[in-house]
């Protein structure tokens, strides 16, 4: 199979195309043939040696196609069923095959067209985990999301209106992103320079992909109960040492969440919220924003951008193998 592999820590810029073996799934694996798979600012930092992987190593945290193989454990597949799948413990949606835990992977709904669905598992899932079983979100509560306009924050905001939210106000980086983050049904839209001024005691979820000061200036935005979800480091700013006195004398939490520890420890339950997310998305109640269809040779330049902050919304990469069977 051809893939894009990471063989050096030297950032996207460093990403190659190359033919190397299939892999084979283990027993409670299937394994994918892959014709799209989603572009994510964690690979772009996986590409930069942010997790050591083994190298060569190919990324990929989400994909979608058709079922190649199944494992003997593994149950309720049949060769050639259209699939999506996360493939974020191993990665290799990048590659044309991917294996991957048979939990973490779902049938499309009818008639789900496989490359939105393949911008679906990673963002959208979180989402709803994160909203409804970790920040136990609760009709009528007021709701801020960082990065608003990027592919997880666009989902944070459609779900959390989906869950009874009542105000759910988008902070992004730039001016140029804020129309953008509107688009998406956000009340009101911030500028990240704005948050040092803004009425403290506003939130009651605060879901913060981002990190940096804003996370330690995002407490004190918070209500009586209010809670912090710590879901990414994309400032790339490093551990944000929070006092547990705050935490005591405002009444509030913090919560972290990692879709790749849960997806490892708990994978069926992980593909339970990955089904809902395809059919939020495949009936229309969830928007994906989809901002290019891309080659999926075209890896390096796509997570440069995102590495960089020039994105809005999301890339699908679709595989040759994707040509191949429209033809």
């Amino acid at each position: 199979m051809k893939a894009i592999q990471i063989t050096s820590y030297d950032g996207p810029e460093g990403l190659s195309y190359n033919e190397i073996p299939a892999p084979e799934p283990r027993p409670d694996q299937v394994a994918i043939d892959v014709e799209y798979a989603g572009a994510n600012y964690v690979e772009a930092l996986f590409a930069g040696g942010f997790v050591p992987n083994p190298l060569p190593w190919v990324p990929g945290i989400e994909a979608a196609g058709h079922i190649r193989s199944v494992g003997n454990d593994a149950t309720g597949f049949t060769v050639g069923d259209p699939v999506a799948a996360l493939t974020i413990n191993g990665g290799g949606g990048y590659g044309q095959v991917a294996v991957t835990h048979a939990g973490l992977v779902a049938p499309l709904p009818p008639g789900m067209d496989p490359a939105l669905a393949a911008v679906v598992p990673s963002n959208t899932t979180t989402a709803l985990i994160v909203l409804e079983r970790i920040a136990h979100l609760a009709a009528g509560e007021h709701v801020l999301v960082h990065a608003a306009a990027g592919g997880l924050g666009s989902q944070f905001g459609q779900i959390a209106r989906l869950l009874g939210a009542q105000r759910v106000v988008g902070v992004v980086g730039s001016d140029s992103k804020r129309q953008a983050a509107l688009d998406l049904g956000y009340d009101e839209v911030w500028l990240r320079a704005d948050l040092e001024n803004a009425s403290p005691r506003q939130f009651d979820v605060i879901a913060d992909p981002v990190s940096g000061p804003d996370r330690i200036t995002s407490l004190g935005l918070l209500r009586l109960g209010g809670r912090l979800l710590a879901i990414g480091d994309a400032a790339q700013a490093g551990d944000q040492p929070i006092s547990s006195n705050t935490l005591w004398f405002n009444g509030i939490g913090v919560h972290g969440f990692n879709l790749g520890a849960l997806s490892a420890a708990e994978p069926q339950l992980v593909g339970t919220y990955l089904r809902r997310a395809l059919t939020l998305v495949a009936a229309g109640d969830v928007t994906v924003h989809v901002a290019e269809q891309a080659p999926i040779q075209d890896a390096p330049r796509v997570l440069t951008a995102l590495r960089d902050g020039h994105t809005v919304g999301k890339t699908i990469f679709i595989h040759e193998t994707a040509s191949a069977r429209k033809e």
